[in-house]
């Protein structure tokens, strides 16, 4: 379980970015992170794997306090927090299979990775995976010959080679088209069920929130303003969350046909 408590970010003297938050997330749920450009969302996800140092407040994964962690514990601790990038992150010059490995990086020796020599149970375990997700036939090609979905499929196998605890994802949708967005959001859908993995998602469009997600926290301004099921967000929370901004801007129109997917 993740537990968020008090968490405060400030950049400089400016105001927080967050705001004395709180939030607990539970195993083997989607939950979707929505609001408008500087509610905070991007800021929160990093300051959980700790890419972005919390001001103060905790933020405890399954009884440890993240925040309190340094040097090697704080490194050890990152290897259970797998992280779903919008802009995938891949090297472009590597295989499918050399990115896929990189997420084992924190659990080898150095000269294996140099090497490249991987270890035969992570071999298979990443074969493994790239057939649940689709990819295998491209363990040897190149990643920057890849289409955006295919490298975004890569970057779910690049995470959970880490034995995560609890999946981050960042717009991982935000680069793609309408049908591979939610063919992605129903794989994560489907590996959080079958793993019993919690997944934090920072989502813009809102038809994807609503038709993948098992819960939905609204933010603005640094604090959640909107924190339950997909069901309960109707117009009024929606004008409290994006109060002021188009409706057309907000992602509340999903391509219905392109939401019809087939189950990753």
């Amino acid at each position: 379980m993740l537990k968020i408590s008090k968490l405060v970010k400030r950049y400089g003297k400016g105001d927080p970015v967050l705001k004395d938050l709180d939030l607990e997330v539970h195993s083997e749920s989607i939950v979707a992170i929505i609001g408008a450009s500087g509610a905070g969302k991007s800021t929160l996800l990093r300051c959980i794997n700790r890419l972005v140092e919390p001001t103060s407040g905790t933020i405890e994964l399954n009884g440890i306090d993240l925040t309190a962690l340094r040097g090697r514990e704080l490194r050890a601790a990152r290897r259970r927090i797998g992280m779903i990038f919008q802009s995938f992150n891949l090297v472009d010059r590597l295989t499918v299979m050399e990115n896929v490995q990189s997420g084992r990086l924190g659990y080898i020796p150095l000269w294996r990775a140099v090497a490249r020599r991987y270890p035969k149970e992570d071999i298979r375990k990443a074969y493994e995976l790239m057939e649940r997700v689709g990819i295998a036939h491209y363990a040897n090609k190149r990643a920057d010959a890849l289409s955006g979905g295919e490298r975004q499929r890569v970057g779910v196998v690049r995470a959970l080679m880490q034995n995560p605890e609890i999946l981050l994802a960042d717009e991982p949708t935000a680069s793609l088209d309408p049908k591979t967005s939610a063919q992605i959001m129903e794989l994560l859908r489907s590996l959080s069920r079958e793993l019993s993995l919690p997944v934090l998602i920072n989502i813009h469009n809102v038809a994807e929130a609503k038709a993948y997600s098992d819960r939905i926290v609204g933010m603005r301004y640094g604090r959640i303003i909107f924190d339950a099921e997909p069901a309960a967000l109707d117009q009024r929370a929606m004008d409290e969350i994006y109060a002021g901004i188009p409706a057309e801007e907000r992602g509340e129109a999903g391509d219905a046909a392109a939401l019809q997917v087939q189950p990753a």
